[in-house]
């Protein structure tokens, strides 16, 4: 059974089809990327996975459960996490902060416990900085713990949103863009980051990308999209070779 199972997935706007009948299966532990021109649909349906939109039509399953539809807040708690193109951290709170905002779901107090302070509270705390340190090591953040996150430099503060997202323990990551705005040196370093995340967390991921060389150096299966509809689906070297995607690419240039 694949881990996340589409069927048939649509939404218009104002008349518009903006993703047409979508299909896509990922299996546990796959690296998969999501492709296709601007303006192709590719975050639209991120957007549809993380029920910042309901769809129109079709089936979205996550480990055979259906989960269409459902709040963005019931999706996370179901095991999809992501990150965005343009960053969105809490860039007023610590870097430690951010992650542990992420931990939240797993970590419980109550009100009452939190407000006086008492045993519980501290243990949960204590628990959730050491949890927090340990994720940030993966990331080379952990001297930066107490660094307000707007004052980090912009690859690390995407290196922190990828942190906070796992920190919600998805079973499936989605990463919008994450080498959006970097330098090649930046981008090296993140292709790195995705695969050792992928094996130290056993973690499924799905990434948008326009850089092909990030594409075809960690992609196992790639999905292209253009106008919305699905172009081009399979092995990564079959997609990245076929006459209609490369087209695509060329007329999006």
């Amino acid at each position: 059974m694949a881990l996340l199972e589409v069927k048939n997935l649509s939404i218009s706007f104002g008349g518009l089809r903006a993703v047409n009948e979508f299909h896509i299966e990922i299996q546990k532990g796959e690296l998969y990327g999501l492709i296709g021109p601007n303006g192709a649909g590719k975050t639209t349906a991120f957007n549809l996975l993380t029920g910042v939109y309901k769809p129109d039509e079709g089936i979205i399953k996550l480990d055979g459960v259906d989960i269409t539809g459902k709040k963005t807040i019931d999706i996370n708690k179901a095991g999809i996490a992501r990150t965005f193109q343009n960053i969105r951290l809490f860039k007023e709170l610590s870097v430690l902060d951010n992650v542990k905002a992420g931990l939240h779901n797993h970590y419980k107090y109550s009100t009452i416990e939190g407000i006086l302070r008492l045993p519980k509270f501290r243990k949960v705390e204590r628990e959730m900085d050491e949890r927090a340190m340990e994720i940030l090591q993966v990331f080379d953040l952990d001297k930066e713990a107490q660094t307000t996150a707007a004052n980090l430099p912009y690859g690390k503060q995407r290196k922190l949103e990828i942190a906070r997202a796992i920190a919600t323990k998805p079973k499936l990551l989605l990463l919008d863009e994450p080498a959006a705005g970097m330098n090649p040196n930046e981008t090296g370093e993140l292709m790195e980051t995705i695969r050792f995340v992928r094996d130290k967390f056993d973690m499924t991921i799905l990434l948008i990308e326009h850089d092909m060389k990030l594409v075809s150096g960690i992609c196992e299966e790639l999905t292209v999209l253009n106008f919305g509809q699905v172009l081009a689906q399979g092995k990564t070297s079959d997609v990245l070779n076929n006459p209609e995607v490369i087209s695509a690419y060329l007329g999006d240039e």
